[in-house]
Protein backbone atom coordinates (compact mmCIF):
# COMPACT_ATOMS: atom_id res chain seq x y z
CA UNK A 1 0.00 0.00 0.00
CA UNK A 2 1.45 3.24 -0.84
CA UNK A 3 1.76 6.21 1.61
CA UNK A 4 -1.46 8.08 -0.74
CA UNK A 5 -3.31 4.97 -0.43
CA UNK A 6 -2.74 4.72 2.85
CA UNK A 7 -3.81 8.69 3.75
CA UNK A 8 -6.85 7.86 1.63
CA UNK A 9 -8.15 4.68 3.46
CA UNK A 10 -7.27 6.79 6.93
CA UNK A 11 -9.08 10.26 5.85
CA UNK A 12 -12.35 7.77 4.92
CA UNK A 13 -12.22 5.87 8.18
CA UNK A 14 -12.27 9.71 9.34
CA UNK A 15 -15.11 10.73 7.45
CA UNK A 16 -16.99 7.61 8.73
CA UNK A 17 -16.77 8.68 11.82
CA UNK A 18 -18.47 12.02 11.02
CA UNK A 19 -20.80 10.09 8.85
CA UNK A 20 -21.84 8.10 11.36
CA UNK A 21 -22.37 10.62 14.15
CA UNK A 22 -24.47 12.54 11.83
CA UNK A 23 -26.43 9.49 10.75
CA UNK A 24 -28.24 9.64 14.12
CA UNK A 25 -30.56 12.23 12.84
CA UNK A 26 -34.08 11.34 12.00
CA UNK A 27 -34.55 11.08 8.28
CA UNK A 28 -37.78 11.68 6.62
CA UNK A 29 -39.23 8.92 5.00
CA UNK A 30 -41.42 9.57 1.37
CA UNK A 31 -44.20 7.14 0.69
CA UNK A 32 -46.54 8.85 -2.25
CA UNK A 33 -44.80 10.69 -4.35
CA UNK A 34 -43.24 8.74 -7.52
CA UNK A 35 -39.58 10.67 -8.72
CA UNK A 36 -38.15 10.78 -12.47
CA UNK A 37 -35.08 9.94 -11.31
CA UNK A 38 -34.29 8.63 -7.24
CA UNK A 39 -30.49 8.58 -6.20
CA UNK A 40 -30.30 5.53 -3.38
CA UNK A 41 -27.97 5.47 -0.98
CA UNK A 42 -25.79 7.62 -0.77
CA UNK A 43 -23.57 10.06 1.46
CA UNK A 44 -25.60 13.48 0.88
CA UNK A 45 -22.95 16.84 1.22
CA UNK A 46 -25.72 18.89 0.97
CA UNK A 47 -23.44 21.77 0.07
CA UNK A 48 -23.78 24.27 3.09
CA UNK A 49 -20.32 22.99 5.15
CA UNK A 50 -22.51 20.08 7.52
CA UNK A 51 -21.23 16.64 7.74
CA UNK A 52 -22.05 13.85 4.89
CA UNK A 53 -25.42 11.64 6.51
CA UNK A 54 -27.20 9.05 4.98
CA UNK A 55 -30.11 10.22 2.07
CA UNK A 56 -31.74 9.37 -0.78
CA UNK A 57 -32.31 12.37 -2.69
CA UNK A 58 -35.90 11.87 -5.41
CA UNK A 59 -36.15 14.22 -8.82
CA UNK A 60 -39.05 15.79 -10.34
CA UNK A 61 -37.84 17.33 -13.48
CA UNK A 62 -35.21 19.01 -12.91
CA UNK A 63 -35.74 19.95 -9.30
CA UNK A 64 -34.86 17.48 -6.49
CA UNK A 65 -38.49 17.13 -4.53
CA UNK A 66 -37.77 14.98 -1.86
CA UNK A 67 -34.40 13.91 0.60
CA UNK A 68 -34.34 11.17 3.20
CA UNK A 69 -35.48 7.69 2.98
CA UNK A 70 -37.34 6.37 -1.07
CA UNK A 71 -38.47 3.37 -1.47
CA UNK A 72 -36.56 1.76 -4.97
CA UNK A 73 -40.26 1.52 -6.50
CA UNK A 74 -40.83 4.93 -6.20
CA UNK A 75 -38.67 6.03 -8.70
CA UNK A 76 -39.39 5.49 -12.20
CA UNK A 77 -35.21 5.43 -12.34
CA UNK A 78 -33.51 4.55 -9.97
CA UNK A 79 -29.42 5.54 -9.48
CA UNK A 80 -27.64 3.31 -7.07
CA UNK A 81 -25.19 5.32 -5.24
CA UNK A 82 -24.36 3.27 -2.00
CA UNK A 83 -21.05 4.81 -0.49
CA UNK A 84 -20.51 7.08 -2.72
CA UNK A 85 -21.25 10.83 -2.18
CA UNK A 86 -23.76 13.58 -3.29
CA UNK A 87 -23.48 17.17 -3.07
CA UNK A 88 -24.92 19.75 -5.54
CA UNK A 89 -23.24 20.65 -8.64
CA UNK A 90 -20.06 22.52 -8.48
CA UNK A 91 -19.87 26.11 -9.97
CA UNK A 92 -17.21 27.39 -11.53
CA UNK A 93 -16.79 30.88 -10.78
CA UNK A 94 -14.16 32.05 -12.78
CA UNK A 95 -14.77 30.75 -16.20
CA UNK A 96 -13.78 32.06 -19.98
CA UNK A 97 -15.91 29.57 -21.13
CA UNK A 98 -17.30 32.52 -23.37
CA UNK A 99 -17.06 31.37 -26.54
CA UNK A 100 -15.82 28.12 -26.10
CA UNK A 101 -18.90 27.06 -25.18
CA UNK A 102 -20.40 27.15 -28.78
CA UNK A 103 -17.08 25.43 -30.68
CA UNK A 104 -17.16 22.52 -27.31
CA UNK A 105 -21.30 22.26 -26.21
CA UNK A 106 -20.90 19.25 -24.56
CA UNK A 107 -18.37 20.87 -21.88
CA UNK A 108 -16.80 17.33 -21.88
CA UNK A 109 -13.65 18.77 -19.43
CA UNK A 110 -16.39 20.58 -17.48
CA UNK A 111 -18.93 17.59 -16.63
CA UNK A 112 -16.35 15.09 -16.54
CA UNK A 113 -15.05 17.18 -13.16
CA UNK A 114 -18.61 17.73 -11.87
CA UNK A 115 -18.74 21.23 -13.20
CA UNK A 116 -22.37 22.08 -13.83
CA UNK A 117 -22.42 26.05 -14.08
CA UNK A 118 -19.87 28.26 -14.95
CA UNK A 119 -19.47 31.81 -14.74
CA UNK A 120 -18.02 33.42 -17.77
CA UNK A 121 -17.24 37.15 -19.01
CA UNK A 122 -14.01 37.45 -16.32
CA UNK A 123 -11.06 39.51 -16.39
CA UNK A 124 -12.52 42.07 -17.94
CA UNK A 125 -13.78 40.46 -21.75
CA UNK A 126 -17.00 38.74 -22.53
CA UNK A 127 -18.75 37.70 -25.22
CA UNK A 128 -21.40 40.58 -25.04
CA UNK A 129 -22.63 43.08 -25.59
CA UNK A 130 -20.90 43.50 -29.09
CA UNK A 131 -21.93 47.02 -30.02
CA UNK A 132 -20.30 50.02 -32.57
CA UNK A 133 -16.59 49.85 -33.90
CA UNK A 134 -14.72 48.03 -31.00
CA UNK A 135 -17.00 44.86 -31.49
CA UNK A 136 -16.01 44.21 -35.34
CA UNK A 137 -12.54 43.29 -33.84
CA UNK A 138 -14.29 40.83 -31.21
CA UNK A 139 -16.20 39.42 -34.04
CA UNK A 140 -13.62 39.16 -36.87
CA UNK A 141 -11.82 37.05 -33.95
CA UNK A 142 -14.68 34.39 -33.06
CA UNK A 143 -14.77 34.08 -36.70
CA UNK A 144 -11.52 32.70 -36.91
CA UNK A 145 -12.90 29.07 -35.07
CA UNK A 146 -15.81 29.66 -37.20
CA UNK A 147 -18.01 31.07 -34.79
CA UNK A 148 -20.76 33.76 -36.40
CA UNK A 149 -21.39 36.12 -33.31
CA UNK A 150 -24.47 37.54 -34.32
CA UNK A 151 -25.61 38.94 -30.92
CA UNK A 152 -25.10 42.19 -29.94
CA UNK A 153 -26.33 42.25 -25.87
CA UNK A 154 -26.57 40.29 -23.63
CA UNK A 155 -29.99 39.14 -23.50
CA UNK A 156 -28.96 38.15 -27.66
CA UNK A 157 -26.15 36.12 -26.29
CA UNK A 158 -27.89 33.94 -24.08
CA UNK A 159 -30.55 33.26 -26.63
CA UNK A 160 -27.84 31.86 -28.80
CA UNK A 161 -26.37 29.83 -25.75
CA UNK A 162 -30.16 28.54 -25.26
CA UNK A 163 -30.27 27.46 -29.05
CA UNK A 164 -26.95 25.91 -29.40
CA UNK A 165 -27.64 22.91 -26.41
CA UNK A 166 -25.55 22.96 -24.17
CA UNK A 167 -24.68 20.41 -21.41
CA UNK A 168 -23.68 23.26 -18.23
CA UNK A 169 -25.66 26.13 -17.50
CA UNK A 170 -23.44 29.70 -18.24
CA UNK A 171 -24.21 32.53 -16.22
CA UNK A 172 -22.61 35.91 -17.28
CA UNK A 173 -20.66 39.01 -16.10
CA UNK A 174 -20.11 42.09 -18.58
CA UNK A 175 -16.20 42.51 -19.06
CA UNK A 176 -15.43 46.32 -18.37
CA UNK A 177 -12.93 45.71 -21.17
CA UNK A 178 -15.37 44.73 -23.97
CA UNK A 179 -17.40 47.69 -23.06
CA UNK A 180 -14.85 50.62 -22.84
CA UNK A 181 -13.16 48.56 -26.41
CA UNK A 182 -17.35 49.06 -27.52
CA UNK A 183 -16.78 52.82 -26.48
CA UNK A 184 -13.31 54.09 -27.89
CA UNK A 185 -11.18 50.60 -28.70
CA UNK A 186 -7.94 50.72 -27.02
CA UNK A 187 -7.10 54.24 -26.43
CA UNK A 188 -5.08 54.91 -23.39
CA UNK A 189 -7.00 57.91 -22.36
CA UNK A 190 -9.98 59.11 -20.14
CA UNK A 191 -13.54 58.61 -20.99
CA UNK A 192 -15.45 62.43 -22.16
CA UNK A 193 -18.85 63.12 -20.56
CA UNK A 194 -20.87 61.63 -23.46
CA UNK A 195 -18.57 58.27 -23.72
CA UNK A 196 -18.85 57.71 -19.54
CA UNK A 197 -22.05 58.11 -20.11
CA UNK A 198 -22.19 55.60 -22.74
CA UNK A 199 -20.49 52.79 -20.78
CA UNK A 200 -22.68 53.70 -17.79
CA UNK A 201 -25.88 52.51 -19.91
CA UNK A 202 -24.87 49.47 -21.88
CA UNK A 203 -23.80 48.32 -17.91
CA UNK A 204 -27.56 48.90 -17.32
CA UNK A 205 -28.12 47.43 -20.31
CA UNK A 206 -26.30 44.06 -19.60
CA UNK A 207 -27.92 44.29 -16.14
CA UNK A 208 -31.45 44.52 -17.14
CA UNK A 209 -30.74 41.32 -19.97
CA UNK A 210 -29.75 39.03 -17.21
CA UNK A 211 -26.27 39.72 -16.85
CA UNK A 212 -24.94 39.08 -12.63
CA UNK A 213 -22.05 41.81 -12.73
CA UNK A 214 -19.40 43.26 -13.62
CA UNK A 215 -15.50 42.05 -14.57
CA UNK A 216 -12.57 44.14 -15.27
CA UNK A 217 -9.08 42.71 -16.11
CA UNK A 218 -7.18 45.54 -14.76
CA UNK A 219 -3.73 44.00 -16.10
CA UNK A 220 -4.90 43.90 -19.46
CA UNK A 221 -5.76 46.34 -22.14
CA UNK A 222 -8.13 48.48 -22.30
CA UNK A 223 -8.60 47.63 -18.51
CA UNK A 224 -5.11 48.42 -17.73
CA UNK A 225 -5.60 52.21 -19.14
CA UNK A 226 -8.63 53.06 -17.05
CA UNK A 227 -8.53 54.80 -14.28
CA UNK A 228 -10.47 53.24 -10.77
CA UNK A 229 -13.14 56.42 -10.34
CA UNK A 230 -14.25 55.51 -13.76
CA UNK A 231 -14.54 51.58 -12.44
CA UNK A 232 -16.45 53.05 -9.77
CA UNK A 233 -19.12 55.10 -11.96
CA UNK A 234 -19.53 51.48 -13.51
CA UNK A 235 -19.52 49.31 -10.58
CA UNK A 236 -22.51 52.01 -8.71
CA UNK A 237 -24.48 50.64 -11.19
CA UNK A 238 -24.01 47.15 -10.30
CA UNK A 239 -24.37 48.23 -6.56
CA UNK A 240 -27.50 49.38 -7.45
CA UNK A 241 -28.71 46.17 -9.14
CA UNK A 242 -27.40 44.21 -6.47
CA UNK A 243 -24.85 42.19 -8.42
CA UNK A 244 -21.17 41.19 -8.44
CA UNK A 245 -18.07 43.22 -9.25
CA UNK A 246 -15.32 41.00 -9.92
CA UNK A 247 -11.56 41.96 -11.15
CA UNK A 248 -8.67 40.62 -12.35
CA UNK A 249 -6.63 43.43 -10.48
CA UNK A 250 -3.86 45.51 -11.52
CA UNK A 251 -1.11 43.93 -10.16
CA UNK A 252 -0.57 40.11 -8.64
CA UNK A 253 3.27 40.70 -8.20
CA UNK A 254 5.17 43.75 -6.83
CA UNK A 255 2.11 45.48 -6.29
CA UNK A 256 -0.36 43.10 -5.05
CA UNK A 257 -1.37 44.68 -2.12
CA UNK A 258 -2.08 48.14 -3.93
CA UNK A 259 -4.20 46.07 -6.26
CA UNK A 260 -5.65 43.99 -3.63
CA UNK A 261 -6.62 47.56 -1.78
CA UNK A 262 -8.37 49.43 -5.15
CA UNK A 263 -10.46 45.89 -5.22
CA UNK A 264 -11.78 47.02 -2.15
CA UNK A 265 -11.94 50.09 -2.29
CA UNK A 266 -14.39 49.72 -5.58
CA UNK A 267 -16.72 47.86 -3.31
CA UNK A 268 -16.64 49.87 -0.61
CA UNK A 269 -17.46 52.91 -2.79
CA UNK A 270 -20.19 50.95 -4.91
CA UNK A 271 -21.99 48.75 -2.94
CA UNK A 272 -21.41 45.96 -5.04
CA UNK A 273 -19.97 42.42 -3.87
CA UNK A 274 -16.27 42.12 -4.87
CA UNK A 275 -14.51 39.23 -6.26
CA UNK A 276 -10.97 39.27 -6.48
CA UNK A 277 -10.34 36.72 -8.94
CA UNK A 278 -7.27 33.83 -8.98
CA UNK A 279 -5.93 35.29 -5.86
CA UNK A 280 -2.02 35.39 -5.70
CA UNK A 281 1.37 36.49 -4.69
CA UNK A 282 3.05 35.87 -8.28
CA UNK A 283 6.88 35.43 -8.75
CA UNK A 284 9.04 34.32 -5.54
CA UNK A 285 10.48 38.15 -4.35
CA UNK A 286 6.66 38.67 -3.79
CA UNK A 287 5.90 35.02 -2.09
CA UNK A 288 5.37 36.93 1.45
CA UNK A 289 2.94 39.36 0.28
CA UNK A 290 0.23 36.43 -0.15
CA UNK A 291 -0.57 36.41 3.88
CA UNK A 292 -1.26 40.35 3.51
CA UNK A 293 -3.70 40.30 1.02
CA UNK A 294 -5.65 38.00 2.94
CA UNK A 295 -5.47 39.96 6.08
CA UNK A 296 -6.53 42.61 3.72
CA UNK A 297 -9.76 40.83 2.47
CA UNK A 298 -10.51 40.02 6.36
CA UNK A 299 -10.00 43.29 7.41
CA UNK A 300 -12.52 44.91 4.68
CA UNK A 301 -15.23 42.01 5.45
CA UNK A 302 -15.15 43.34 8.96
CA UNK A 303 -15.55 46.32 7.77
CA UNK A 304 -18.54 45.54 6.19
CA UNK A 305 -17.27 45.22 2.58
CA UNK A 306 -18.51 41.71 0.99
CA UNK A 307 -15.40 41.11 -0.55
CA UNK A 308 -14.49 37.36 -1.38
CA UNK A 309 -11.73 35.34 -3.64
CA UNK A 310 -11.03 32.96 -6.08
CA UNK A 311 -8.32 30.50 -6.50
CA UNK A 312 -7.39 27.38 -8.45
CA UNK A 313 -5.26 24.39 -6.91
CA UNK A 314 -2.29 25.16 -8.80
CA UNK A 315 1.25 26.58 -8.76
CA UNK A 316 1.42 28.00 -12.02
CA UNK A 317 -0.84 30.39 -13.96
CA UNK A 318 -1.53 30.82 -17.51
CA UNK A 319 -1.91 33.57 -19.53
CA UNK A 320 -0.67 35.75 -22.92
CA UNK A 321 2.79 36.33 -23.34
CA UNK A 322 2.00 40.14 -23.75
CA UNK A 323 1.75 39.72 -20.20
CA UNK A 324 5.60 40.37 -20.00
CA UNK A 325 5.26 43.94 -22.15
CA UNK A 326 5.05 47.11 -20.95
CA UNK A 327 0.71 48.83 -21.14
CA UNK A 328 2.64 51.61 -23.65
CA UNK A 329 3.39 49.22 -25.97
CA UNK A 330 0.07 47.78 -26.40
CA UNK A 331 -1.83 50.83 -26.95
CA UNK A 332 -3.94 50.84 -30.06
CA UNK A 333 -4.17 46.77 -30.28
CA UNK A 334 -1.95 44.02 -31.91
CA UNK A 335 -1.17 46.29 -35.25
CA UNK A 336 0.10 49.19 -33.80
CA UNK A 337 2.28 47.00 -31.38
CA UNK A 338 3.75 45.07 -34.50
CA UNK A 339 4.51 48.47 -35.87
CA UNK A 340 6.48 49.25 -32.89
CA UNK A 341 8.28 46.19 -32.60
CA UNK A 342 9.66 47.01 -35.86
CA UNK A 343 10.76 50.31 -35.02
CA UNK A 344 14.58 50.28 -33.40
CA UNK A 345 13.81 52.41 -30.40
CA UNK A 346 10.34 51.31 -29.25
CA UNK A 347 11.93 47.49 -29.84
CA UNK A 348 14.85 48.56 -27.86
CA UNK A 349 12.60 49.97 -24.81
CA UNK A 350 10.28 47.52 -25.07
CA UNK A 351 12.60 44.51 -24.45
CA UNK A 352 14.51 45.99 -21.60
CA UNK A 353 10.80 46.70 -20.12
CA UNK A 354 10.53 43.16 -20.64
CA UNK A 355 13.82 42.04 -18.55
CA UNK A 356 12.86 44.34 -16.09
CA UNK A 357 9.42 42.68 -15.14
CA UNK A 358 11.17 39.13 -14.93
CA UNK A 359 13.76 40.30 -12.78
CA UNK A 360 11.34 41.96 -10.39
CA UNK A 361 7.84 39.31 -10.92
CA UNK A 362 8.99 35.85 -12.34
CA UNK A 363 12.78 35.50 -12.10
CA UNK A 364 13.89 33.23 -14.62
CA UNK A 365 12.33 32.30 -18.22
CA UNK A 366 13.18 28.94 -17.62
CA UNK A 367 9.41 29.29 -15.80
CA UNK A 368 7.97 30.25 -18.66
CA UNK A 369 6.31 27.59 -21.11
CA UNK A 370 4.44 28.02 -24.46
CA UNK A 371 0.86 26.74 -24.12
CA UNK A 372 -0.22 27.75 -27.32
CA UNK A 373 0.41 29.46 -30.79
CA UNK A 374 -1.25 29.34 -34.22
CA UNK A 375 1.32 29.22 -36.64
CA UNK A 376 2.86 25.65 -37.87
CA UNK A 377 6.25 27.86 -37.97
CA UNK A 378 6.15 27.94 -34.22
CA UNK A 379 4.12 24.36 -33.18
CA UNK A 380 6.91 22.39 -32.34
CA UNK A 381 7.87 25.10 -29.41
CA UNK A 382 4.81 24.01 -27.40
CA UNK A 383 5.79 22.66 -24.10
CA UNK A 384 9.15 24.35 -24.22
CA UNK A 385 10.48 27.21 -21.80
CA UNK A 386 10.82 30.48 -23.62
CA UNK A 387 14.49 29.96 -22.17
CA UNK A 388 14.72 26.65 -24.29
CA UNK A 389 13.41 28.28 -27.45
CA UNK A 390 16.12 31.33 -26.80
CA UNK A 391 18.84 28.66 -26.67
CA UNK A 392 17.48 26.84 -29.92
CA UNK A 393 17.52 30.30 -31.60
CA UNK A 394 20.81 31.36 -30.50
CA UNK A 395 18.91 34.72 -29.36
CA UNK A 396 18.71 36.14 -25.52
CA UNK A 397 15.33 35.24 -23.72
CA UNK A 398 13.84 38.94 -24.28
CA UNK A 399 14.47 38.63 -27.96
CA UNK A 400 12.75 35.71 -28.27
CA UNK A 401 9.62 36.71 -26.25
CA UNK A 402 9.20 39.96 -28.91
CA UNK A 403 10.11 37.57 -31.99
CA UNK A 404 7.12 34.90 -30.61
CA UNK A 405 5.31 37.80 -30.38
CA UNK A 406 5.59 39.37 -33.63
CA UNK A 407 5.56 36.28 -35.33
CA UNK A 408 1.86 34.90 -34.03
CA UNK A 409 1.09 38.78 -34.28
CA UNK A 410 0.32 38.59 -30.48
CA UNK A 411 -1.07 35.62 -29.72
CA UNK A 412 0.98 32.93 -27.67
CA UNK A 413 -0.38 31.37 -24.68
CA UNK A 414 1.84 30.57 -21.91
CA UNK A 415 2.11 28.78 -18.58
CA UNK A 416 4.42 30.20 -15.30
CA UNK A 417 5.36 28.59 -12.76
CA UNK A 418 5.24 31.21 -10.17
CA UNK A 419 3.59 30.65 -6.98
CA UNK A 420 4.72 28.88 -3.70
CA UNK A 421 3.24 25.36 -2.55
CA UNK A 422 2.56 26.88 0.77
CA UNK A 423 0.86 30.08 -0.60
CA UNK A 424 -1.62 28.28 -2.46
CA UNK A 425 -2.71 26.36 0.09
CA UNK A 426 -2.96 29.22 2.20
CA UNK A 427 -5.69 30.63 0.02
CA UNK A 428 -7.62 27.55 -0.52
CA UNK A 429 -7.76 26.79 2.74
CA UNK A 430 -9.01 30.68 3.78
CA UNK A 431 -12.27 31.10 4.94
CA UNK A 432 -12.95 33.56 1.84
CA UNK A 433 -11.76 32.21 -0.93
CA UNK A 434 -13.56 29.87 -3.24
CA UNK A 435 -12.60 27.97 -6.20
CA UNK A 436 -12.51 28.95 -9.41
CA UNK A 437 -10.56 27.25 -12.64
CA UNK A 438 -9.78 29.99 -14.93
CA UNK A 439 -10.21 27.65 -17.58
CA UNK A 440 -13.13 27.28 -20.35
CA UNK A 441 -14.91 24.44 -22.25
CA UNK A 442 -12.51 21.81 -24.11
CA UNK A 443 -13.47 18.65 -25.61
CA UNK A 444 -11.63 14.91 -25.83
CA UNK A 445 -8.69 13.22 -23.96
CA UNK A 446 -4.86 13.09 -25.37
CA UNK A 447 -1.75 11.84 -23.75
CA UNK A 448 -0.07 14.32 -26.54
CA UNK A 449 2.55 16.81 -24.38
CA UNK A 450 1.57 20.36 -24.24
CA UNK A 451 -1.20 21.80 -24.56
CA UNK A 452 -3.66 23.88 -21.82
CA UNK A 453 -3.21 24.40 -18.40
CA UNK A 454 -4.13 20.93 -16.53
CA UNK A 455 -6.55 23.11 -14.64
CA UNK A 456 -8.68 22.95 -18.05
CA UNK A 457 -9.33 19.71 -16.78
CA UNK A 458 -8.77 18.67 -13.21
CA UNK A 459 -9.48 21.93 -11.00
CA UNK A 460 -12.89 21.01 -8.89
CA UNK A 461 -11.26 17.12 -8.55
CA UNK A 462 -7.64 18.14 -7.50
CA UNK A 463 -9.07 19.91 -4.44
CA UNK A 464 -10.68 16.99 -3.29
CA UNK A 465 -8.41 14.45 -4.15
CA UNK A 466 -4.94 16.93 -3.55
CA UNK A 467 -5.93 19.17 -0.91
CA UNK A 468 -8.63 17.10 1.09
CA UNK A 469 -7.16 13.50 0.68
CA UNK A 470 -3.79 13.91 0.71
CA UNK A 471 -3.03 17.09 1.82
CA UNK A 472 -5.94 17.25 4.53
CA UNK A 473 -5.46 20.81 4.41
CA UNK A 474 -9.50 21.30 4.20
CA UNK A 475 -12.57 19.44 5.23
CA UNK A 476 -14.45 17.56 2.92
CA UNK A 477 -17.68 19.13 3.44
CA UNK A 478 -16.10 22.93 3.75
CA UNK A 479 -14.48 21.76 0.35
CA UNK A 480 -17.48 20.97 -1.39
CA UNK A 481 -19.17 23.93 0.20
CA UNK A 482 -16.70 26.34 -1.59
CA UNK A 483 -17.18 24.58 -5.03
CA UNK A 484 -21.25 25.16 -4.45
CA UNK A 485 -23.11 27.40 -2.19
CA UNK A 486 -20.44 29.72 -1.81
CA UNK A 487 -20.09 30.20 -5.03
CA UNK A 488 -23.67 30.39 -5.50
CA UNK A 489 -24.26 33.20 -2.77
CA UNK A 490 -22.02 35.09 -4.37
CA UNK A 491 -23.04 35.22 -7.84
CA UNK A 492 -26.90 35.67 -6.88
CA UNK A 493 -27.88 31.96 -7.95
CA UNK A 494 -30.75 31.74 -5.36
CA UNK A 495 -31.80 27.73 -6.95
CA UNK A 496 -28.48 26.39 -7.58
CA UNK A 497 -25.81 25.13 -4.73
CA UNK A 498 -27.67 23.49 -2.20
CA UNK A 499 -28.84 20.28 -2.12
CA UNK A 500 -32.58 21.09 -0.76
CA UNK A 501 -36.01 20.57 -1.53
CA UNK A 502 -36.95 22.72 -4.38
CA UNK A 503 -33.65 23.69 -5.48
CA UNK A 504 -32.35 22.74 -9.33
CA UNK A 505 -31.49 18.86 -9.68
CA UNK A 506 -27.28 20.15 -10.32
CA UNK A 507 -25.61 17.08 -8.72
CA UNK A 508 -22.29 15.55 -8.31
CA UNK A 509 -21.96 11.93 -6.76
CA UNK A 510 -18.12 11.19 -6.58
CA UNK A 511 -16.10 8.61 -4.50
CA UNK A 512 -13.58 10.11 -2.06
CA UNK A 513 -11.33 7.28 -2.29
CA UNK A 514 -11.00 7.49 -5.98
CA UNK A 515 -11.79 10.54 -7.11
CA UNK A 516 -8.47 12.16 -8.78
CA UNK A 517 -7.18 14.77 -11.16
CA UNK A 518 -5.48 13.02 -13.67
CA UNK A 519 -4.54 16.25 -15.87
CA UNK A 520 -0.91 17.08 -15.97
CA UNK A 521 1.64 20.13 -17.17
CA UNK A 522 3.24 17.60 -19.10
CA UNK A 523 -0.34 15.43 -20.32
CA UNK A 524 -3.19 18.30 -19.86
CA UNK A 525 -5.54 16.70 -21.80
CA UNK A 526 -6.85 13.65 -19.35
CA UNK A 527 -10.41 13.99 -17.72
CA UNK A 528 -10.78 13.39 -13.90
CA UNK A 529 -11.70 9.94 -12.61
CA UNK A 530 -14.14 8.71 -9.88
CA UNK A 531 -17.16 11.25 -10.39
CA UNK A 532 -19.34 8.66 -11.88
CA UNK A 533 -22.63 10.71 -12.24
CA UNK A 534 -23.20 14.21 -12.98
CA UNK A 535 -26.64 15.85 -13.40
CA UNK A 536 -27.66 18.98 -15.11
CA UNK A 537 -31.12 20.04 -14.38
CA UNK A 538 -32.66 16.94 -13.60
CA UNK A 539 -31.05 15.47 -16.39
CA UNK A 540 -27.88 12.99 -16.56
CA UNK A 541 -25.00 14.51 -18.17
CA UNK A 542 -22.56 11.58 -16.98
CA UNK A 543 -23.06 8.13 -15.91
CA UNK A 544 -20.24 5.76 -15.18
CA UNK A 545 -18.13 8.09 -15.61
CA UNK A 546 -19.10 8.35 -19.47
CA UNK A 547 -21.04 11.28 -21.30
CA UNK A 548 -23.97 10.23 -22.11
CA UNK A 549 -24.82 13.28 -24.76
CA UNK A 550 -27.07 14.99 -23.05
CA UNK A 551 -27.12 18.73 -23.28
CA UNK A 552 -29.59 20.65 -20.88
CA UNK A 553 -27.59 23.05 -20.04
CA UNK A 554 -29.10 26.72 -20.11
CA UNK A 555 -28.37 29.95 -20.32
CA UNK A 556 -28.92 31.91 -16.45
CA UNK A 557 -30.26 35.20 -16.54
CA UNK A 558 -30.13 37.54 -13.11
CA UNK A 559 -33.40 37.58 -12.22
Amino acid sequence: MTAIDAGRRSFLKLAGCAIAASALRPAAVFAAPRFDLVLRGGLLLDGTGLAAYPADVGIIGDRIAAIGSISPEQGSRLLDVSGLHVCPGFIDIHSHSDGDILLHPRADNRVRQGITTELTGNCGRSAAPLTAAGANVVRRWYGKFGIEATWTGVGSFCDVLDNAGLSVNQALLAGQGTIRANAIGYADRGLSACEKAAVVRAVEEAMDEGAFGLSTGLEYTPGCYTPTDEIITMARVVGRYGGLYASHIRNEGTKLLEAVDEAIAIGRASGARVQISHLKASGRPNWSKQQAALRLIASARRDGVPVLADAYPYTAYSTTLTILLPTAALEGGTARLLRRLRDAAWREWIRREVEDRMARELGDYALVVIARVNTLANQAWVGWTVKDVADAWGVHPADAVLRLIEEERGSVSIIGHGMSPENVETVLRDPFVMLGSDASAMSGASRAPGGPHPRSYGAFARLLAFYVVERRALDLAEAVRKMTSMAADQIGLTDRGRIARGQKADVVVFDAARVKDMATFEQPRQYAVGIPHVLVNGVVVVEDGRHTGARPGRALRRA
